[in-house]
């Protein structure tokens, strides 16, 4: 096995952390903005602290059985993957989602056993939650578990796997906004909905794919760079993230928020530093670093946006 690049302290509360490795907890924490940034757009006032009390719980809970079951699915690649000598897969410090150990279950750090009662023991927390704020969320996180276990296991099948990430990303916040509304607008939920499509396809999955092309070459995946190309899925990436700025500024209209001049120019900014300019640097120097400088970026996105959103609701 390869030595890899980054220590890790193995003492202590290693044990603990080892599990929110599993969970990617520092991404799950970053994801967890899009269902407050949906939720919020769309009642234009905080909820009650019950609502926030047990919506927090349940997203918590929710994003971090899903990361831990895209683990304990894959267990077998990814302990595969390790065994043949993994690159950037387990080694690279600079990926968000290496932040802890990565893969803790394939490099036997967790038992596979630990790691699925992990995912199990949120996921039942999560639906309890969801419950207790609108049934229809679970529906709707029993529906991106499955789409997020079709996803994994598609990982050497088809690059549509992409569209499916996409659609699982897109189910905390709509779930978030049914959770503060019941009869939210369609219309909102539409574009919600796209909005996080595109914002995952080109600001998270493909990137990380195009950053992982010559481990996902040598283990035979079908992903989108390897089998359209690096300039077709620079094309796509470069689509999505138009797309994705355009979708916010509509989003923006369809809130129940009024927002001044400043706060637009707020939301623009945003795009343009966590979107744009990392896309235009990837398009242009089709260089792996800068994917994996765009999906970091590109992650931080929401939580941008949802900054600007309290300070508007603050004042």
């Amino acid at each position: 096995m390869a030595e890899t690049s980054c220590r890790y302290d193995l003492t202590g509360f290693a044990r603990l952390k080892l599990f929110w490795a599993l969970s990617r907890t520092p991404h799950g924490l970053l994801d967890m903005c899009t269902a407050a940034l949906a939720s919020l757009l769309w009642l234009g006032h905080f909820p009650s602290f019950k609502i926030i009390g047990l919506g927090l719980i349940t997203v918590f809970s929710g994003y971090t059985a899903i990361y831990a079951l895209n683990d304990v699915v894959g267990y077998r690649s990814d302990k595969r993957k390790l065994q043949q000598g993994n690159q950037r897969g387990f080694e690279d410090c600079e990926d968000l989602d290496a932040m802890l150990v990565r893969h803790p279950m394939a490099r036997g750090l967790l038992s596979f056993k630990e790691g699925l009662l992990w995912s199990i023991a949120w996921a039942l927390l999560a639906i309890v939650g969801a419950y207790l704020l609108n049934p229809v969320c679970v529906l709707i996180f029993i529906c991106g578990s499955v789409l997020e276990t079709i996803y994994c296991l598609m990982w050497n099948i088809s690059p549509s796997r992409t569209l499916i990430s996409g659609v699982v990303k897109t189910a905390g916040p709509i779930a978030a906004v049914f959770a503060v509304d019941p009869n939210p607008s369609t219309s909102y939920l539409i574009v919600l909905f796209l909005l996080m499509f595109f914002w995952e396809i080109g600001g998270q999955n493909v990137p990380n794919d195009w950053s992982d092309i010559e481990e996902d070459h040598r283990f035979h995946a079908k992903t989108v760079p390897i089998r359209l190309g690096l300039e077709q899925a620079n094309v796509i990436i470069f689509g999505s993230i138009i797309l994705t700025i355009i979708l916010s500024g509509i989003l923006l209209v369809l809130s129940n928020v009024a927002f001044e001049l400043p706060f637009i120019l707020a939301f623009a900014f945003v795009g343009l530093y966590f979107l744009l300019l990392p896309t235009i640097k990837l398009y242009r120097s089709e260089k792996s670093s800068y994917a994996m400088i765009l999906f970091n970026k590109a992650s931080y996105y929401p939580l941008a946006l949802l900054v600007v959103v309290v300070i508007k609701l603050l004042i």
